[in-house]
């Protein structure tokens, strides 16, 4: 199986259930130029398409948690303002701790992720939102479909794996239902590790993912919402450059505890050997990318006309305003001053 293609099992399956919830499935395969007919000849889809084709029952169903196990309809536009919250995470405990909060104020949703720490292990159990009691989510869970719980299983953890942009290694998924349930969730997951006729429904992973950082930023949000849900139902979340992962760690501190080449090594699990080569690789270096986040961070400081130039060197790092004045005017060749003026100019 190549990375890049689903089974089209997957989209049939996804057909049917828009079709069940009254979708006009032969005009979504027409927008998307393709046809039932061509689909059920096939045995692969490509991975972008089948996103697309996801994207499109979600927004004819007005239900961003389609096919997943969420207790109602979650409204468009909820999967964004999420991914708001949680980028500006420091770390995978922290944003698991966030979408809960999320969910707890989102409407349609009745399911968080409970952190419980065993050992060397962590379990991320599904539990009920505080407005629903342990009778009724236990109802809720017998009343859905294994497909749902599954898909849902499926689909969170492919998000904390692009948060960290990293395959978290799944040690086992624990779901409640009998082995003997035939259960088809609509995401693709090519592991084995599912333990039936278990007290919970979750994932259990390693301790140590709950202290890797959170390396996407709004800027990598946008290109992943642009394509969502392409990325939890197929894609590697390995997609992410070493550069944009070390500069969206830069990019959460630009003073004087700005992270230094072997903290940051440290953050991504690689020796600073490593990530100063593979960052060679990529026509870049660390001190390069530190440079870039200062001179971002300065010229949006430098718009702020309620700064100083003294303020914005020391939450820039720097030990002394000349420091600053020299490195600015090395980055564009102008002073501070010079480009302040040039902006009071524009306006």
């Amino acid at each position: 199986m190549n990375f890049t293609s689903v089974p089209t099992e997957y989209a049939m399956r996804l057909l049917e259930k828009a079709q069940a919830a009254g979708c006009d499935v032969a005009q979504i395969l027409s927008e998307l130029g393709l046809n039932e007919k061509t689909l059920r000849n096939s045995d692969e889809l490509p991975a972008i398409k089948y996103g697309e084709l996801y994207q499109m029952v979600m927004r004819e169903t007005h239900n961003e948690w389609f096919g997943m196990f969420s207790g109602g309809k979650v409204p468009l536009g909820a999967f964004r303002l999420m991914c708001l919250t949680v980028i500006q995470c420091t770390d995978l405990r922290q944003a698991i701790a966030r979408i809960g909060e999320f969910a707890e104020v989102c409407r349609g949703m009745s399911v968080r992720c409970e952190i419980v720490e065993r050992g060397n292990l962590v379990d991320l159990k599904l539990i009920p939102l505080r407005h629903i009691s342990r009778e009724q989510f236990d109802e809720l869970i017998a009343s859905t479909k294994p497909d749902q719980l599954l898909t849902l299983l499926f689909s969170w953890h492919r998000f904390m794996s692009w948060l960290v942009a990293r395959d978290l290694e799944v040690q086992k998924m624990s779901v409640t239902w009998s082995a003997r349930e035939k259960t088809e969730p609509l995401i693709y997951m090519p592991f084995e590790k599912v333990e039936h006729g278990q007290a919970f429904n979750g994932i259990t992973y390693k301790l140590d993912v709950l202290s890797l950082p959170i390396v996407q930023d709004q800027d990598s949000m946008m290109t992943f919402l642009r394509s969502a849900p392409y990325h939890l139902v197929a894609d590697d979340p390995q997609h992410v450059s070493l550069r944009d992962k070390v500069r969206s760690i830069l990019n959460k501190d630009v003073s004087h505890t700005m992270p230094t080449a072997d903290q940051v090594a440290g953050q991504l699990n690689m020796s600073v050997t490593t990530l100063r080569r593979h960052l060679q690789a990529e026509n870049t270096s660390y001190q390069r990318l530190k440079n870039e986040a200062r001179m971002e961070a300065a010229f949006h400081l430098l718009s702020c006309l309620d700064l100083s130039n003294n303020d914005i060197a020391e939450r820039l790092g720097f030990d002394e305003p000349s420091a600053f004045f020299r490195s600015f005017k090395k980055w564009t060749g102008k002073t501070p001053g010079e480009y302040r003026n040039h902006l009071k100019a524009l306006n």
